[in-house]
């Protein structure tokens, strides 16, 4: 219980941090999205679809030639499949953007693997680890080949609150030193079972070895708005604000996700 309070208030400071950091480009992200440690259902399939456009953006491609995130819309299909009540296997394809430059085009895709305390919805507290292998295009990322590495802490304080943390790296495997800290956070209100309201912080305060200026840090903050509706989609949609000079100015995102169907 003592490890869990000092990560929560380690957690809850990274968040603070985050609304109060003043304002280099950072690579974008496909998904948007803060993990609560859930997982699909043992043998079922789900699909999430990750939407978001960015009417102001940064103007300069964080890859010489590649996807300018102003006036950009990025999507990614992620299939998901829940091997059994504590891992789940996903895929990320495909993964796209269309922008004002290059038009549309393919970004690469993913390979996901994530394990997670079993019903952890139904528990106080649920954690959680996930790994994402990625093939990028040139056009997505000047490095062929990367990993995200997602640790998840989830505090359900009550069935009205929820507290979620990400302190998530990133590496093009090219050393530890070189571990990019992209850390995520989610703070919710649940007024019924089917809606919630929130508030999320995205970051990137650079590679380990030594973190950016504050003024060249990334942090965005977003207004929130969950639903479940009666025939099993869940409905995300979101409002997004850069902090800082080196993050997008201004994003919105939806996320559509579902269970299709069950193996048996």
């Amino acid at each position: 219980m003592k490890q869990l309070l000092v990560s929560l208030c380690v957690g809850v400071g990274v968040f603070v941090g985050v609304l109060g950091t003043p304002s280099r480009a950072f690579a974008q992200g496909d998904e948007i999205q803060v993990y609560d440690a859930s997982l699909a259902p043992k043998g079922v399939f789900n699909l999430t679809w990750h939407n978001n456009f960015t009417p102001k953006g940064i103007k300069t491609p964080s890859v010489p030639g590649g996807v300018t995130a102003d006036k950009s819309f990025n999507g990614v299909t992620e299939w998901a499949f829940g091997v059994s009540n504590w891992f789940e296997a996903g895929l990320y394809l495909p993964l796209y953007t269309i922008d004002k430059d290059l038009g549309f085009g393919i970004n690469g895709f993913k390979l996901r693997g994530l394990v997670a305390t079993p019903n952890g919805n139904d528990r106080t507290v649920a954690f959680g680890f996930g790994m994402e292998l990625s093939y990028n295009a040139k056009r997505w990322d000047s490095t062929r080949v990367t990993s995200e590495f997602r640790p998840i802490i989830a505090w359900h304080v009550n069935p009205k609150f929820d507290l979620i943390l990400n302190p998530i790296l990133d590496t093009a495997y090219d050393g530890f030193d070189n571990l990019e800290f992209v850390p995520s956070a989610r703070i919710a209100y649940n007024p019924s079972e089917v809606w919630a309201v929130a508030l999320e912080a995205y970051s990137d305060f650079g590679r380990l070895k030594g973190f950016e200026k504050a003024a060249d840090q990334s942090h965005q903050l977003y207004a929130v708005i969950d639903h479940t509706t009666k025939s099993g989609f869940e409905i995300e949609f979101g409002a997004g604000v850069g902090l800082t000079d080196a993050a997008d100015k201004f994003t919105l995102k939806l996320i559509v996700a579902k269970d299709l169907f069950k193996v048996k």
